[in-house]
């Protein structure tokens, strides 16, 4: 083990995943038993709220995910990136993964399952929109459950909050272009309007919110433990609001899921597949550069991972609430859990066979 792995290793122990974060798959289905249930009883207050929309974008899942966002863009220091030097290695590869592979290999699994494979035994009418979901999911990297995996695996701390920090500004201009472009070969109209706005409604501002709220938060004494004690003053708000979107969510899309609850299985076999391939291809690139392990494991995670809090509110502001779209990406999220941890288990069970290749290659 390298010396800088083994200050993290000291950084890095006793800190355990939350147990919201732990069981977050048993609270999306219960968010989906307690959704279908309101959506089926009590149709017209959803109906009402699905109408509050400005220019598509629906204004009560925007105010959602600014509170699901905010707090954890507190958590990200943007001067931080001047560590991107000592990293470059694996930084290279996790934005490689997330910008250059991870959008179009989604695309490409769309197309061969959704439109090959499973089309069907799925609503001909919904594909394009369950293949422009599963797009909208891949195409904007993971940035706050990324922390945990990382301090699961015994990452570099520098090298995670540098990562996120950079994916987070590249996101601003390249979120948008890419989904647009791949939509656009899946021949499905980009609103444009719809698209842009939500770029910045969802990225832009919660980013700039974040960093003025942290520059007033470091502007005063004692401000790590006053960053503290707000990330957790926030945190049960944080997720709640995540619970409300999702029971939204399931309320509007709950008779589709009960026509068809073979759909939700469908949908994630494509996300579970560019999940292993995407975090097997960081993996083994790190290896190959001579990387260190406690920056290989949180690279292979960042690069596999998706911000599904983002994927959602885009989704629901291009399609809709009731769409194919809105579907695909709730899947990510009830999948993004247990596959992650899967992913922590492979890469902390091969740490000593990585550190013995890696040392061969380097």
């Amino acid at each position: 083990m390298s010396a800088q792995c083994e200050v993290t290793a000291k950084k890095a122990s006793g800190k355990e995943i939350g147990f919201f974060e732990r069981y977050l798959t048993v609270w999306v289905f219960l968010c989906i038993v307690v959704g279908i249930a309101l959506g089926h009883f009590f149709p017209a207050p959803f109906q009402a709220i699905g109408k509050m929309e400005v220019a598509r974008v629906n204004m009560p899942v925007a105010v959602l995910i600014w509170l699901m966002i905010i707090p954890m863009l507190l958590k990200i220091d943007f001067s931080s990136m001047h560590h991107v030097k000592e990293h470059w290695r694996g930084i290279g590869v996790t934005l490689f993964i997330n910008w250059a592979v991870k959008p179009f290999s989604m695309a490409l699994l769309g197309w061969i399952f959704i439109r090959g494979f499973f089309a069907d035994w799925l609503p001909a009418d919904q594909i394009d929109s369950y293949i422009a979901g599963l797009i909208i999911l891949a195409a904007a990297p993971c940035t706050a459950m990324v922390f945990v995996w990382s301090n699961l695996s015994d990452g570099e701390p520098n090298f995670t909050l540098t990562q996120v920090a950079l994916n987070d500004t590249i996101m601003i201009f390249a979120f948008a272009p890419i989904v647009a472009l791949l939509l656009g070969l899946s021949a499905i109209t980009v609103p444009w309007d719809t698209l842009l706005l939500s770029v910045v409604l969802y990225i832009v501002i919660p980013v700039l919110v974040a960093q003025i709220w942290r520059k007033i938060i470091f502007s005063k004494a004692k401000s790590e433990q006053l960053l503290e004690t707000t990330l957790k003053r926030l945190h049960p708000l944080s997720l709640g609001a995540l619970l409300l979107t999702l029971v939204l969510l399931f309320a509007f899309q709950g008779e589709q899921i009960l026509a068809q609850p073979m759909i939700i299985l469908l949908l994630a076999i494509p996300i579970l597949i560019q999940v292993y391939f995407n975090s097997g291809l960081a993996y083994w690139l790190n290896r190959r550069f001579g990387v260190a392990h406690c920056v290989a494991a949180p690279s292979a995670l960042i690069g596999a991972s998706n911000f599904f809090e983002l994927a959602v509110a885009t989704a629901i502001s291009l399609f809709g609430f009731n769409s194919g779209a809105a579907l695909a990406t709730v899947v990510g999220v009830l999948v993004e859990v247990p596959v992650m941890l899967s992913v922590v288990k492979i890469v902390n069970s091969t740490k000593g066979w990585y550190e013995e290749s890696a040392a061969k290659s380097s």
